[in-house]
């Protein structure tokens, strides 16, 4: 079976300073709800607002939340105010009442550099901010999480659910955060970590009792255009370059060169969907770094292309898993040769389903901030 999922940034400097936290802190102006109703049955309910780290995720995620805004009260009975936002160079800011944050993203350059996050600093702000949902968007930690899990960690002791499109708490904490959102009857929800907003996780439960095997796909999208660019002619670095001028590759491309962030997606989906809990260096991972584009080239004219290929399986051993991301030539009759550029791809072994597998062709942001919004309405509904 296959679903297709397509996809879905001083003069008078004390002034300048005032208008900007000024612009930051006014309150939204009430409008007049539309009186269209949500279905017989459905309550409206409310819900407090808040984004950890404000970069191109959060931000894209509020434009789809105002673009979905009379689609998620009517269909799903949900209306929501923004109250907090936070990051490196806007620092805590809140209001109950609500916040603009388009003005706050269009003030942001103007703001001066404020102090790295601190525990204390994030449960003051979800106080001031009355937060009922955080959305946790920060940088990831490959080798603890943090400082995302406390960020979740703090979000869900005061109340609020949790979502986050970071991957190093699934890792490092999957766990724990599970259990202490049910214990305070709140969601911990990840969508947007694997395969951007593809749902992965909440396809799987909607398959009770089913028995994970192994999977097999390619979770990478730098290293895929990377691949594909040399395939087309370019050398590594020219490739690389190019990958970073598109905005897919960060400036600091090493996890994802490395096999890194492969590796934290595969650990990601055996910890949830196999329920095993698995360290990264138990995963054998090689990265692309050391192809040269003459074999990407040569493989790829003997149809047996180069891709960053991630494996998991279950071993005879009580709770054994091996698991491996490294570059592998596929045969063109395998699906897999036919992932280029920014798609990704994945192929589930059950004991019930002999394969199933999902596609996403070439996503762009909108498709990341999509499986957070997902998360939002399966918490709020």
């Amino acid at each position: 079976m296959c679903l297709q999922a397509l996809a879905f940034a001083c003069c008078n400097h004390g002034r300048r300073r005032h208008r900007g936290r000024a612009a930051l802190q006014r309150r939204v102006k009430r409008q007049k709800i539309n009186r269209a109703s949500a279905p017989a049955g459905i309550p409206i309910r409310t819900y407090n607002l808040c984004f950890l780290g404000f970069g191109n995720v959060n931000r894209t995620l509020v434009q789809l939340l105002k673009d979905r805004e009379q689609e998620l009260r009517d269909r799903h009975g949900i209306t929501f105010r923004i109250t907090g936002i936070a990051s490196r160079r806007l620092g805590w800011i809140s209001d109950p009442s609500g916040i603009d944050a388009r003005g706050a993203a269009d003030a942001s350059s103007a703001m001066p550099q404020q102090p790295a996050h601190t525990l204390s600093g994030i449960q003051d702000w979800l106080a001031a901010a009355q937060a009922d949902v955080l959305f946790e968007a920060t940088s990831l930690n490959v080798h603890t999480g943090q400082p995302a899990v406390d960020h979740i960690r703090a979000a869900l002791n005061h109340g609020a659910h949790a979502i986050t499109a970071n991957k190093g708490p699934i890792v490092h904490a999957y766990r724990e955060l599970r259990d202490l959102a049910a214990a305070k009857n709140k969601r911990f929800l990840f969508e947007s970590t694997v395969m951007d907003g593809v749902p992965i996780f909440s396809f799987f439960d909607q398959l009770p009792a089913i028995r994970l095997q192994g999977f097999h796909g390619i979770l990478n999208s730098t290293t895929n255009v990377i691949l594909t660019g040399m395939e087309n002619g370019l050398t590594f670095d020219e490739a690389l370059k190019k990958a970073q001028s598109l905005g897919i590759a960060e400036t600091d491309a090493t996890h994802d060169i490395d096999g890194y962030d492969a590796a934290v997606k595969t650990a990601a989906l055996i910890t949830v969907l196999m329920d095993v809990p698995i360290k990264l260096e138990e995963i054998e991972r090689k990265g692309i770094r050391n192809l040269s584009a003459e074999a990407v080239r040569a493989a790829k004219k003997d149809a047996r292309p180069y891709k960053l290929i991630c494996r998991a399986k279950k071993t005879n051993e009580e709770q054994g898993i091996t698991a491996t991301v490294r570059p592998e030539q596929i045969p063109q009759t395998d699906p897999m040769s036919q992932i280029a550029g920014t798609s990704s791809y994945i192929y589930f072994e059950t004991d019930i389903f002999p394969g199933l597998a999902l596609t996403e062709e070439n996503p762009g942001l909108y498709a990341t901030a999509y499986g957070m919004l997902a998360d939002f309405v399966r918490a709020g509904t």
